[in-house]
């Protein structure tokens, strides 16, 4: 079966990627006055083998045969149409001549990528990420164990996983794919025969404690009939075996504490957390984080567990006072006579649960009406059916519909339901026989790849272009209905249903899925800030920092708020914590809560968030070109390329010797770094008042010491690439904003590309302008072009 199920795949991919690649049609070529334009005006710099920026026009194809040689011809388009060529100090071009080069050239390379559309479409090869066929397989099945962690590690082609471009298959990737169908496909089978999992413990202070009061441990002491953890560094100290998970599975818990000995202001912040807690297995997953108080609270989390981990609960706030412990574990009574924080729990009441169907509707997603004799052992249930065949017939074509997201031809079913009658005529019971026929159709390429003609998208193929856009899942009933009636063509059914997508419970995982690349969100624990240099930095501050980005970018979707708030704006989102981080000491509790920003607080729009602002560094230094490339590429819409070979990278001197500005001015002598380094450097300088914790600070450190005493001060000014002069990053946002509607662009091509699985070409530029007309009365709101680009022909075409 594994065979088959393998070679079956392996080949109808090969087949289906073949018929995708090939030249591009051809247009009808460049024109001689275009010709003539570049060799009046261009050929002097770009020609032979001293060609600058590496562009020789003496070599350069005019046939469009290959995206390497389109990137070029874009490249110089590009570079007419904004001025920085021919440059200022050639022979000036006649306005109407370079509009005459512009138009004609424009034509040549739009007519080029339309033929392509027309043969190939925009979107070729596209296929499911692995967050995407993790949720498809547990709509599909009704489980909910994690299954994109199986798959091996995805790259990103501008920006996603969801650009076919970027999306390779390998003969291991064909592998994972089947080891992870077989895994959800024993989970379902598993609920579905067997009685339901233990339901709920509650487990007292001294269920949780340590079991041998006098030795010592890194579990918690019992102290006036509670379990008491102080603040430490000590590495699982808090952790609590009474919770370890007698299976892989979702656990709720709920945890009743108060706060020990909390310091003056705040109370005393506590992380949970979840893994094996003994040093051979040092990983943890996190779980969530709480401020306990002098008066009893009550938190609830879900968290995932793999049999054996455990929960482990401890003050977690890095600014707390520390107590140490000789020789890596505690003794009962070692803590309090040191006079730190702790956390007192009271009792902790632990649930498995199930993220999705019951049981009985797992047993219905996979038997549909048929009655299941569920036994005390797993292979004694049975499933009822007086016509095994006839019934399998029928469920493999209900399933296969829901699996292909579209109706499926007797013709197409014929293979997988042969392979289920073979095995009842081999004598296998129903229910391994089903299992057999549902494995071969979640290990089909029409399951794993997108099925989407050249031309307009059908019904079908546009339900799940909106499903996994605004879900990251397969279409439901209601859009499969919809489909079926052949309305979602109409743009204000499609409207419709992105409002109803979006008030779902599934549509607040948009903004987490799409922000976890646009703006790297998914990187922020890459790297750590050196505690030393940037102390104060803990894992609650970046917890809270993702919220808050979270809870904004929510926000500017739900009230459709101006995209100039991903600029600058007069609130965020906070917690007491990451407010007392941010210096910002008018927020309690640890629930998030809208924050009014003062000019003092130095915040305002994504742009000066902590997240973006740490994704951003490598934990030890800044640096204004990364940080320029990053806000130029993720916010404002500008491309920049790829640095000329041979130019090394642009180092902090982190002695102090030597500031970046000058390093940076040094750099930028060479002609082919400054063209690019005009549009880098501004929004780069204009950060550099935040440090790579996204802390704001007035002064470098001086060494490695993390002292700023002898520092020098920080300079944030410069000028826009058009020469506006700006002197700190207020003044920047402000010019930023004097044109919104780039950075409206930007997010039309960002959810265009995210969304399509295809970046934007040349030929779709008109498309987004149009996109981006529609929402200016809006003020360019969020939902209003998240709206116009799902109603858009780039949108609804393949």
């Amino acid at each position: 079966m594994t065979s088959h199920t393998h070679t079956t795949m392996t080949l109808t991919i090969a087949i289906w990627m073949a018929s995708l690649s090939g030249p591009f049609a051809q247009a009808s070529g460049l024109s001689p006055e275009s010709r003539s334009f570049l060799k009046s005006h261009c050929h002097s710099c770009h020609q032979g083998t001293d060609a600058e920026a590496g562009l020789d026009f003496d070599v350069l194809s005019t046939e469009l045969i290959d995206d390497a040689t389109l990137a070029k011809w874009v490249r110089v388009f590009d570079r007419v149409h904004s001025g920085e060529m021919p440059p200022a100090d050639a022979e000036a071009v006649a306005p109407k001549l370079r509009q005459r080069f512009l138009d004609d050239t424009g034509a040549w390379i739009k007519e080029s990528q339309q033929a392509a559309y027309e043969l190939l479409g925009r979107v070729r090869g596209r296929r499911l990420t692995n967050l995407q066929l993790e949720r498809s397989l547990h709509d599909l099945l009704g489980v909910d164990i994690p299954l994109a962690t199986r798959m091996p590690e995805e790259s990103r082609s501008d920006g996603f996983t969801t650009v076919a471009d970027g999306q390779a298959m390998s003969h291991f990737q064909l592998e994972q794919h089947v080891t992870v169908v077989d895994a959800a496909l024993d989970e379902a089978f598993r609920r579905a025969f067997t009685e339901p999992d233990e339901r709920e413990r509650l487990l007292p202070a001294e269920a949780i404690v340590r079991t041998r009061p006098r030795s010592r441990t890194r579990e918690p002491e019992l102290i006036d009939g509670q379990a008491v953890t102080w603040a430490s560094r000590l590495i699982f100290y808090g952790r609590l075996p009474a919770t370890t998970a007698k299976e892989d599975g979702w656990y709720r818990f709920t945890i009743r504490s108060t706060s020990l000995k909390a310091p003056e202001g705040h109370g005393v912040w506590c992380t949970v957390r979840t893994g094996q807690c003994v040093s051979s297995a040092p990983m943890y997953a996190w779980v969530g984080a709480f401020e306990a108080t002098d008066q009893p609270k009550e938190v609830t989390y879900d968290a995932w567990m793999s049999k054996g981990d455990m929960l482990e609960v401890r003050p977690g706030d890095d600014t707390l006072k520390m107590a140490r412990f000789a020789g890596g574990q505690v003794g009962t009574g070692e803590g309090g006579p040191q006079n730190v924080p702790g956390v007192a729990i009271e009792w902790i009441k632990m649930t498995r649960v199930h993220h999705g169907p019951d049981d009985e509707g797992v047993r219905r997603l996979l038997f549909d009406d048929l009655p299941v004799q569920v036994a005390t052992k797993p292979q004694l249930t049975k499933v009822v059916s007086e016509q095994p065949k006839r019934d399998a017939v029928r469920l493999m074509r209900k399933f296969g519909s829901r699996a292909f997201r579209r109706p499926v031809e007797d013709e197409v079913l014929k293979p997988y339901i042969a392979l289920v009658i073979e095995s009842l005529d081999k004598g296998d019971d129903f229910p391994t026989a089903i299992r057999a026929g549902y494995r071969a159709l979640l290990c089909s390429p029409r399951l794993l790849y997108f099925h989407e003609q050249p031309g307009k998208l059908d019904d079908y193929a546009i339900a799940s272009r909106l499903s996994y856009l605004l879900w990251s899942r397969m279409p439901d009933d209601e859009l499969f209905g919809l489909a079926k009636a052949g309305k979602l063509s109409d743009t204000s059914v499609i409207r419709a249903q992105v409002a109803r997508m979006l008030a779902d419970p599934r549509g607040e995982q948009f903004v987490r899925d799409i922000s976890a690349q646009w703006l790297d969100l998914s990187r922020i624990d890459f790297t750590e800030p050196d505690r030393k240099l940037y102390p104060g930095f803990d894992v609650i501050v970046q917890q809270s920092m993702l919220d808050e980005t979270h809870a904004y970018l929510q926000t500017m979707l739900d009230a459709d708020l101006s995209i100039s708030h991903l600029i600058d704006s007069d609130f965020t989102y906070l917690n007491s914590r990451l407010a007392r981080f941010y210096g910002i000491d008018r927020v309690d509790g640890d629930t998030l809560r809208k924050v009014t920003l003062k000019p003092e607080d130095h915040r305002g729009g994504v742009l000066t968030q902590g997240a973006i602002l740490k994704v951003t560094a490598n934990g030890t230094t800044t640096s204004p070109v990364l940080r320029g490339v990053w806000v130029s590429e993720r916010l404002l819409g500008t491309e920049i390329p790829p640095p000329p070979q041979g130019v090394p990278a642009i180092e902090p001197d982190i002695r102090g010797a030597t500031s970046i500005r000058e390093m940076l001015e040094k750099h930028k002598a060479d002609a082919a770094c400054a063209v690019c380094h005009v549009k880098i450097d501004p929004p780069g300088f204009a950060l550099e008042n935040y440090d790579p914790s996204g802390r704001w600070r007035d002064k470098y450190l001086a060494g490695r010491s993390g002292k700023s005493k002898a520092a020098p001060l920080i300079d944030a000014s410069f000028e826009m690439p058009d020469g506006r002069p700006f002197k700190d990053v207020r003044e920047f946002q402000s010019l930023v904003l004097t044109d919104k509607r780039a950075v409206a662009r930007n997010v039309a091509e960002k959810l265009i590309t995210y969304g399509t699985g295809a970046s934007v070409n040349f030929a779709d530029r008109s498309a987004v302008d149009g996109i981006v007309s529609i929402c200016e009365n809006a003020d360019y709101g969020f939902r209003s072009i998240l709206q116009a680009v799902v109603t858009s022909s780039v949108f609804l075409i393949k």
